[in-house]
């Protein structure tokens, strides 16, 4: 399919050929009809991502920040890796439109495939031709309405989530500052719940516009025209002032919120769409005690991943107007006429051409304010009858070979030359820590990446060298002429596609956590017994570090040992997947696999028994395990340190001889002959590239798994039973 995206390292803007999304469940397949371009927010990303670094710094401070304290709990290369990696990477754009239902997943019935709809989200509703929009995102398109308007609605939604946080009532005046899209549909939604409204612009053809929707007066912001329109305000509300403003301007000039508070009227309210310089002046908002509020997206429900990913709605008595019912709000006002965007439409272009669009309007050669893409339509199916649309323009089904014909292991993996890799999964941590070794390993063919959102295939596909990229999962897993699978996906699914993997018969290198409970972990031991393929791998790579590798050496065997193991893993963003503790377990749960392995490999005999506990605000906690051989070990977790702190140090004290391990960057070892220091003086190291080396090695050979299966199971049920503790006040058995 074609897909309009942006490179943010070097601002180039391309049309993609992508893999369609798979439909998943909790929402639908939408083939997109009409995408609309936002004028505001679209070229002002388009217009950073062509900034230099510099630039880019200056424009997205809070990155910056974000990137400096990587810089001191992982090093400068491996944040550069990282920063690059996200960086260099195709991005989509666009979040509004109007399409078809092609496909409808679980948990979505109530469409159906030939709805037409409208879709919303700048991760749902790209410009592209396929789109998997989320459930609480997408709203049918009543009858009457132009499926061009209808791509208005998500813009729509911003507006009148604008309008309510102005409260406006009957009679009252209104001044709309920046009458750019988003102002006009402002303008109009006044004008239609009967209020007056006065408008401010730059652009005189933009007041023009205004004023044909029903605005009394609109002005640009120089000395006549703030004149003219303070004229008109105070014959209209009798000397007052607007009882709202509203800025729906963008820009680093702190004009508009000066202007909004010279023509609002004492205690008036000023809401914030846009995204402008908001220096307050105290003394003149002081003085007229105003209410400034600002005005998120299209309302409530935005950026809560419960309401828009899973689908939990808003009780109608606490939460009148969510997202979704302004969207369902505004194509009514459409429908019934009582809000036109037609003299808004400026242009429609195919979407083939949305690289020179975009470069039109950034430079002025296109004059507007609403744009929209057009998409080709698939030539419906011959054997539909002329009125069976779903029947015609429906995704066909994958057809995936059923669990009896595929096998035990590939027979004939061992020896072979190279092995052929499918990767389900492309996001960070791939990218920056698994994939750049793999693409140089000369043992390894990247044969297929699946990913859920097609351009991370393409990107994927592009940096290192995929022969196919593709959003289906089933049809990977299918594929006779791969080797071994890597599974680098969101924790809730690792155990099932690890079972499905074994089950097609192929290796697998699956990122921790094996599972997220018991019953998960004997799913996997049951598929092993069922086909016979005890093929696996944890992305243990901690134990592979080569300084870990050298301490371990240095500090030799010889009776039980105590351990403490210190992780300052810091404070996640609140919008991180890892938060999703329902869905994904706890994070600790998600990441201390890591740590319970390191220290299985170190002492050499598994724990028997987990005891743990944590900080009353949850925020830290002490894992204590005791081992088959005597050993005991601790695991401090803490999630409240100073990022700049190093993330991990391991200490180690037994039989004369004490050990340090600090972050992988340097390694220490006291004993009866002395002290001896190692160093990585190349960067931290964590043992990706020679776990990576260790998994291919055996696949290729035929030989064992580079961490035996027990050893992996060990691990996890450890990791597992820390939960169990927490949560029974008391020691776990294992």
């Amino acid at each position: 399919m074609k897909q309009v995206a942006q490179n943010y390292r070097s601002g180039e803007l391309v049309v993609l050929d992508a893999p369609e999304p798979a439909c998943k469940s909790g929402g639908v397949l939408v083939r997109t009809l009409y995408s609309l371009i936002s004028t505001g927010t679209e070229l002002m990303k388009v217009s950073e991502a062509r900034l230099s670094m510099l630039g880019k710094a200056r424009a997205r401070p809070d990155q910056v920040r974000k990137v400096l304290d990587s810089v001191a709990q992982q090093g400068p290369v491996a944040t550069y890796k990282k920063v690059t990696s996200t960086l260099d990477s195709y991005t989509p754009l666009g979040y509004s439109l109007c399409g078809v239902v092609v496909a409808v997943g679980a948990g979505a019935e109530d469409f159906s495939v030939g709805d037409v709809v409208a879709a919303a989200g700048n991760e749902f509703a790209l410009h592209a031709e396929v789109n998997w929009v989320p459930r609480n995102l997408c709203v049918p398109v009543p009858e009457g309405v132009s499926p061009q308007h209808a791509a208005f609605a998500t813009v729509g939604a911003i507006a009148m989530h604008g309008v309510r946080r102005g409260e406006p009532q009957l009679g009252e005046t209104a001044c709309v500052i920046g009458l750019g899209l988003v102002g006009q549909l402002v303008v109009r939604l006044l004008v239609a719940a009967g209020v007056r409204v006065v408008g401010v612009d730059t652009v005189p053809e933009r007041c023009r516009l205004a004023e044909q929707a029903g605005a009394l007066a609109c002005a640009g912001p120089d000395a006549e025209g703030t004149a003219y329109v303070e004229q008109v305000l105070r014959a209209t509300t009798d000397g007052l002032g607007a009882d709202q403003v509203y800025l729906a301007a963008g820009g680093d000039t702190n004009g508009p919120v000066e202007l909004a508070v010279r023509l609002a009227r004492d205690r008036a309210r000023v809401v914030d769409i846009g995204k402008t310089r908001l220096d307050l002046p105290w003394n003149a908002f002081y003085e007229k005690e105003i209410d400034v509020r600002f005005s998120r997206s299209y309302g409530p429900g935005r950026y809560d991943d419960s309401y828009e990913l899973h689908g939990r709605d808003y009780p109608a008595g606490y939460v009148r107007w969510t997202e979704r019912r302004n969207l369902s709000c505004f194509l009514d006002l459409l429908a019934d006429h009582s809000v036109d965007v037609a003299p808004l439409v400026s242009g429609v272009h195919a979407v083939e051409d949305a690289a020179d669009v975009y470069s039109a309007l950034r430079d002025g050669g296109l004059r507007g304010v609403g744009f929209l893409f057009e998409y080709p339509q698939p030539e419906p199916d011959d054997t539909a009858a002329p009125d069976d649309f779903p029947r015609a323009y429906a995704v066909p089904p994958v057809t995936v070979a059923p669990l009896a014909e595929r096998g035990r292991p590939r027979s004939g993996t061992a020896g072979q030359d190279t092995v052929r890799i499918g990767f389900i999964g492309a996001g960070s941590y791939a990218s920056s820590m698994l994939l750049p070794h793999l693409a140089k390993d000369p043992t390894a063919t990247l044969a297929t990446v699946a990913t859920t959102r097609s351009l991370s295939a393409v990107n994927a596909q592009r940096k290192f060298g995929f022969a196919q990229a593709t959003t289906d999962t089933e049809s990977l897993l299918a594929d006779e002429d791969i080797d071994a699978v890597f599974v680098v996906t969101r924790h809730h699914s690792h155990a099932d596609l690890v079972c499905r993997a074994l089950e097609a018969g192929k290796a697998v290198f699956v990122e921790k956590p094996l599972a997220l409970n018991d019953a998960d972990v004997d799913r996997v031991l049951d598929a092993v017994t069922r086909t016979g393929n005890d093929r696996v791998m944890v992305g243990f790579n901690r134990r592979f570090a080569p300084l870990f590798v050298e301490l371990r050496r240095r500090f030799g065997a010889g009776g039980p040992v105590t351990a403490r193991y210190l992780v300052n893993a810091g404070r996640l963003d609140a919008s991180s997947w890892y938060l999703d503790e329902e869905l994904e377990g706890s994070r600790f749960l998600g990441e201390g696999g890591h740590f319970l392995d390191t220290l299985l490999a170190l002492i050499g005999h598994p724990p028997v028994e987990v005891s743990a506990r944590q900080t009353s605000n949850e925020l830290n906690l002490q894992a204590t395990l005791r081992y088959a051989d005597g050993s005991l070990a601790t695991v401090d977790y803490v999630t409240d340190g100073d990022n700049r702190f190093p993330k991990e140090t391991l200490d180690i004290t037994g039989s004369g001889r004490n050990a340090r391990l600090d972050n992988f960057r340097r390694a220490t070892v006291w004993t009866r002959t002395g002290r001896s220091v190692r160093r990585s003086f190349s960067g931290q190291d964590k043992g990706q590239r020679a776990e990576l080396a260790a998994f291919l090695g055996a696949v290729r050979s035929g030989g064992p798994m580079p961490i035996p299966l027990d050893s992996l199971v060990s691990t996890t049920r450890a990791t597992i039973a820390v939960g169990r503790s927490l949560a029974s006040g008391g020691p776990v058995a294992l």
